[in-house]
């Protein structure tokens, strides 16, 4: 009895020994990509063994960040900018850098109808209070700015205005009713095909510069397996099916 049980004792130490550690990336992802990436996250590590660990939030926040030491390993950025900019800088690998997604913009409120499918809400100003993401760290927020600068409403809304952190608080503020519409990213309220909730204006691409969403590996992540198989697995079929259901285009 005592022989057997030191053999399977040994048997299952030398399993624990030689069964390998789950490969983890650490991936800052932004704010308006959360959805999907939640559901990439997951086929991913269903598919590989390997695990995301996502933080979410701001692009221009992301990139200081990283200039301060951050242990990310992968940037999901909302604009083609911040990665190009990272890659000269020598914080990014150099060769590693594609657009994943291109972005869509939307006006919206949380309330059915008070949004119409041309936008002309924003010309009657009629409500107190319009939500965008900061322009300056937020790429949603900056394709807001320029929308309203075509339309020649910037000075007119100008006081409305509140501003969000990233593009989940500002969107967080129209689902609160703190406002009654704001721009948000197209990915935020919909799916499958069609506005999730309340009502929406899908502002035309020619209002704004294109979101192009480029992802990298950043220097941190060189040496990690995990981060290059995570950023193949993006460009693949199953996550292009997940990021197309969002709005995107690829």
């Amino acid at each position: 009895m005592r022989l057997r049980s030191f053999g399977f004792l040994v048997a299952f130490v030398a399993a624990v020994v030689t069964t390998p550690a789950l490969a983890q990336v650490h991936v800052a992802v932004a704010a308006n990509f959360t959805a999907p990436m939640q559901i990439i996250a997951a086929d991913f590590e269903k598919d590989t063994g390997n695990k995301v660990v996502a933080s979410f939030g701001a692009t221009g926040q992301f990139y200081a960040q990283i200039k301060n030491g951050a242990p990310f390993e992968v940037l999901l950025a909302a604009d083609d900018s911040t990665p190009a900019k990272l890659e000269s800088e020598g914080l990014a690998v150099s060769g590693t850098r594609f657009t994943y997604a291109t972005g869509a913009l939307a006006l919206w409120s949380a309330r059915d109808g008070y949004v119409d499918a041309n936008g002309d809400v924003l010309k009657k100003n009629q409500f107190r209070h319009l939500a965008i993401a900061n322009p300056k760290t937020a790429p949603y927020g900056l394709a807001a700015t320029q929308v309203l600068d075509k339309l020649g409403l910037t000075r007119a809304v100008a006081s409305k205005i509140v501003e969000g952190q990233n593009i989940s608080q500002a969107q967080q503020f129209v689902a609160t009713g703190n406002a009654e519409l704001g721009f948000v990213a197209l990915s935020q309220i919909y799916k499958n095909g069609k506005i999730t909730g309340g009502s929406a204006w899908i502002v035309p691409a020619s209002l704004h510069e294109p979101i192009k969403q480029d992802a990298v590996v950043l220097v941190k992540g060189r040496d990690n397996p995990a981060a290059r198989a995570f950023v193949e697995y993006l460009k693949g079929p199953k996550a292009a099916e997940v990021i197309k259901s969002f709005g995107y285009t690829l």
